[in-house]
Order: structure tokens, then sequence, then C-alpha cells
């Protein structure tokens, strides 16, 4: 079956037209085209098109394929008329040979077939629309070339007013859509001007070919014959079309105003940065980069390996291209190995006097663990440097095991940072992830050390009986290597694959059990039980540190509300005889906001 391809859309159509106009002329020198009345044939071969009816006023190339329709145009080409009869089908037969000749719409166009040609399987020919054609009957149906006797309407010659009004209107409509689309060129103009109100008929047809309406509602035009009617289908329908057209061009404009106001500033940044670039104000992104991280190794001592491997890094990042994957993992990398601080210590405060002053300030009672601190500090002190330790706070909740943390890392005059490894599952939470994943990045051990920006950090491990374990590994096992002090001097992370020495961190673990911490990682830690306050260290407590904590959150001064020993004690031995204090500062807190209430209702209270 045939594929009439001139037709896709509405622009193509146009461009066929266009260029028809041009490939006729030059290729026709001494072929006369046929005038529409003049020696029409009774007796023509028929081809069905697809897509689009071919319209009397067209003068299209139309390609065929070349089985079945080549005998058919072998007749034509041999027939004196040269002329054959194209019927719209909307939907093709499964086999061009044989389908319905009900199918057929009742009219069609009869062409002339100029310059038929033969290439890749395919025939392609110039067709000159003539006029409406309608079959009377067939005379050969049964597989092509088919062959019917036709018959050609009657239209009325002498237009009336309303139909040179008509024609007027089509004109003018067509002369405004022109300018709209590009696509119609000086030559498409200048074939319009072959028409004239006074010829309604190829004027109508031709404007009905130019909308980009379906195949049915074309069909619609072409069987309508009065011309009247025929006008006031076309009319709509390339008003229509001008209105579309229109929008198009005003979206279209948008776009390029918007594409345009990007492409200047994005041209103007480019060029204010080669200026930049030439003066020495600004450096390109790679060179930024680089600079960057060679100054953060400055005053670093680095392990020859650790220098090596970043070298080697430094000059992978200066070949690549800034805008490839390869170039943010790379960068990513060495972001996080620069900032490793490499050979940075802080100095230790060994003062037992200031030691004792600060766990004396921050906490009542706990004299084992203060104990162990001064006798750390002493060590220290005596040997003229710190080593790292490994200290497990086990007790109940509420006893202040994580705020001890802080008062030692204060009493040595060392950085603290905390994290809880409670419900833990991965164990590159601890030691990374591998550089190969997506989105890979160090462990804690290392982002912690980034972050206090030197090498001896007190660093708390929280909630450490709490961990868990899953297919992604055994948080527990990988702590192993961490707080051994014999392995810790090369402790491995996956991401920066870089050994690093973690034997100046005191490491502070807590625990409210020991049952549910696997035994060799509880034999690599000194062990030192907070069983509880008493009564009396609860008291102390409460003064200084649990009520002025609660009145500022009330926002009450101290001269406005106080409470007395002998009610503090009412409380603990009522309302809070826990072994730590977390439930006595949430009963102090109900007092509290009670006192503000009657208060508010009687300030002279």
């Amino acid at each position: 079956m045939s594929d009439q391809q001139e037709f896709p859309d509405n622009t193509t159509e146009y461009t066929d037209v266009e260029h028809t106009e041009t490939e006729s002329t030059e290729h026709a020198a001494g072929t006369e085209l046929a005038l529409p009345g003049q020696n029409l044939p009774d007796k023509v071969y028929i081809i069905p098109i697809h897509n689009r009816p071919f319209f009397p006023a067209q003068v299209l190339p139309v390609i065929v394929n070349e089985e079945p329709w080549a005998e058919t145009l072998e007749l034509v080409s041999k027939s004196p008329h040269h002329s054959l009869a194209l019927f719209f089908v909307d939907t093709p037969p499964d086999d061009p040979r044989h389908f319905d000749t009900s199918s057929l719409p009742e009219y069609g166009t009869l062409v002339k077939v100029h310059h038929a040609s033969r290439e890749n399987g395919k025939l392609q020919f110039v067709a000159q629309g003539l006029t409406r054609v309608r079959i009377s009957m067939w005379l050969k149906h049964h597989r092509p070339p088919y062959l019917v006797e036709v018959e050609y309407p009657k239209e009325n010659t002498a237009p009336t007013d309303e139909v040179k009004a008509y024609g007027m209107a089509l004109i003018n409509a067509i002369k405004e859509l022109l300018p709209l689309n590009p696509l119609y060129s000086e030559e498409l103009k200048n074939y319009l001007n072959r028409f004239s109100p006074n010829d309604p008929s190829p004027l109508t047809d031709f404007a009905a070919a130019l909308t980009s309406a379906t195949g049915n509602e074309l069909q619609e035009v072409l069987d309508c014959v009065p011309i009247l009617k025929r006008m006031e289908k076309v009319l709509p329908m390339l008003r229509k079309e001008v209105e579309v057209a229109r929008l198009q061009k005003e979206i279209s404009a948008e776009v390029n105003l918007k594409i345009g106001e990007h492409q200047r500033e994005f041209f103007l940044k480019e060029q204010l940065k080669v200026i930049q670039q030439e003066l020495g104000l600004t450096k390109d992104d790679r060179s930024a980069d680089i600079e960057q991280f060679k100054q953060r190794l400055e005053d670093k001592t680095l392990p020859p390996q650790a220098q090596k491997r970043i070298d080697e890094e430094m000059n992978k990042l200066s070949i690549l291209e800034t805008g490839s994957p390869e170039y943010a993992v790379t960068r990513n990398y060495l972001d996080w190995a620069t900032a490793v601080p490499w050979g940075v210590f802080g100095q230790d405060k060994l003062d037992l006097k200031h030691a004792r002053k600060v766990l004396d300030a921050h906490h009542a009672g706990l004299d084992d663990i203060k104990n162990r601190i001064l006798e750390f500090l002493a060590v220290g002190a005596y040997k003229g440097s710190v080593s790292g330790s490994i200290v497990l706070l086990v007790g109940p909740p509420g006893v202040g095991k994580t705020s001890v943390g802080k008062s030692i890392a204060e009493s040595l005059g060392r950085p603290f940072y905390r994290f809880s490894v409670g419900g833990m599952r991965d164990e590159a939470e601890i030691k990374g992830h591998r550089r190969t994943y997506i989105g890979a990045q160090p462990g804690k051990l290392v982002q912690a050390l980034k972050d206090v920006e030197v090498m001896n950090p007190v660093i708390m491990l929280d909630e450490i009986d709490k961990m868990g374990q899953s297919f992604q590994g055994d948080p527990a096992s990988a702590l192993l290597e961490t707080l051994d002090p014999e392995q810790n001097v090369d402790f491995l992370d996956h991401y920066l694959d870089l050994r690093l020495d973690l034997s100046k961190v005191l490491f502070v673990c807590t625990a409210n059990t020991l049952d549910s911490i696997p035994g060799p990682l509880l034999d690599r830690m000194e062990v030192i039980r907070l069983s509880g306050y008493i009564t009396e260290e609860k008291i102390a407590i409460a003064k200084r540190h649990l009520w002025p904590k609660q009145l500022e959150k009330a926002g009450v001064s101290k001269n406005s509300l106080s409470i007395s020993d002998s009610a503090l004690r009412a409380v603990i031995d009522g309302y809070a005889r826990e072994a730590g204090v977390r439930q006595l500062e949430k009963q102090l807190g109900k007092l509290v906001r009670k006192a503000v209430v009657k208060l508010l209702d009687d300030p002279a209270a």
C-alpha cells in the first residue's frame, strides 16, 4: 500500500509545496502542466493514499511502494492522459493487494503524473491535482492495478458576493498565517498570488491543505462539492491554524528570550573568569582545589606512605577534566585526606590541681573516675608525654557517664567528640566505605579527627553495649582494632586506605551493663563502675546543677525561687530513689513549673 510521506504534519506539507514548485519548474522544461477541465479521462487507475487526502490545488511529490504499484504507474505512463486518481484511506489494509473497496471515500482527486522515478524499492512521482473525482463503476478491483470508471462533479462557476467575501477572508487568513511560520518561503507566498476570489474552488482547497487538520476532517472538505459550504468548513479551520501558529510563535519567542538571557549570563561569566585568570585575580577550579589542598598540608607532618598517596592523587587531579565524574571522586578523597590533622597534637594540661578542681566542680562523688583521671595525668606529667587510653564507664542510666567524658576532656585541655554506637549495625560506620562505592565516605573516627583538628582528642563511644550486627558486618569486631593499644597505632580506614595513629586518643566508652559486650572487646578496656549516688551527693548535685538548670529553662531568677535541703531530701526519698539523678531532674522541673504558675496567679506569693 502506498505511503504519502509528504504530509506527516503541517510544516512538512508546506515545505513539500515549496520544493515541488521549484523542482517542477526546473525539471518540467517543455512539459505542459494539465489544466483542470481539459481532456479528463472517463477511465483511470487508482492508488489509495494515507495520512491526508490529496487536494486538486496541490502539486506535490508522492512516494509509493514499488510493490504492488509499479505496474499501475507503468500503465499510467503509457496512457495518453498520464492521469490516475488518489483516494484517501484512513486505515491501510494488511495486504495492499486486497482491500475493501467500500472503505474508499466518495471523492478522491484526479492527478496528472510527472517525473516518475524508482529508487530503493520506492516509486516517486510529482502529482498535479486536477479536480475532484468520484467512482461510478469498478472495472477491476480484485488486485492492483485497480481500474475504475469515474465521473466529475459540476461546480457553479459564477461566484456570488457571499462566495467572494469568503474568498477574500480566506486570502487574508492565509496571508496572516504565512509570516507566522518561517518555513513558508517567498515562493509559497508567490504561489498564493495565483488564486483569486473569482475562482474560489482551488483557493478553498489550497487553504484546507495548509491546515494541520486530521485526515478525516480534510476528507470532509474534499467530499463537500458546494463551494459555499466548503468555504464555511475551511475558514474556521484556517482561523484556528492562525491562532495556533501565533501562540507557537509567542511561546518560541519567550523560550528564545530566556535561552538568550541564560546564554548571555553564561558568556559574561566565562569572560569574567578568563579576565580574572589573566590578571592573576583568581584561578580555575582545578588550580584552586590543588592550592587549597597544599595549604592544608603545610603545617602537618605526614607519614611517608600518606604523603606518597596524596601526591599521586594530586597529580591525578591535575590532569582530570573538572566536569568528569572521576574528578569529583578524586577531589572528595583529597578533601578528606588533607583534612586529617596529620602530626598535629593538642597541648595537654598536666596540672593536677586544675584537673581536680574541674572534676569536683562538675561532679559530686565519683571518686573512682576522678582518681583514675588524676593517675592518668600524673603518669603523663612524670613521663613528659601523655599516651592514649581506653576507659569503659559502666553504670545505670542517669549517673553522669556522658557528662564525665566532657569533664575529662576539659580537665585535660583536649577537644571532645562524642558519637553513639547504640544500634549501629554496619562496620563501615567505624572503618569507612571502600572508594569504589558511590557516595562512599570515611568512618566516624576519621570524621572525628577532622572536626577536632588534632590527633589526641577525647573520643566518647556512647552506648557501646547496644551495638548490633547484620549481614553488613559486626561493628564490635571493627572496634577491636580501634580500641587495642597495640593495634590502633596503624588503624586502617577503608575509604582513605591509609594508616592512622590513634594511640594518643583517649577513648571513653559508656555502657549500662557488661553482659552484651563481647569478651575480646571488653578485655581491651579498663572498666570503671559508677554505682550511683547517695542522698547527700544527689542533694549537692541538685543544688549546684539541676536546680539552677531548671530555673534557667523556665526563665526564673535564682532570687525569685529557692528550695531547701529538706525539700530536696523529701523529693529524693519520695520520688527519685533511682541510682542516677535523671528522675530527680524531672521532679525538680515539675516543681519549678508549678511555682511559675503560682507566681503568675499571685505575684505577691
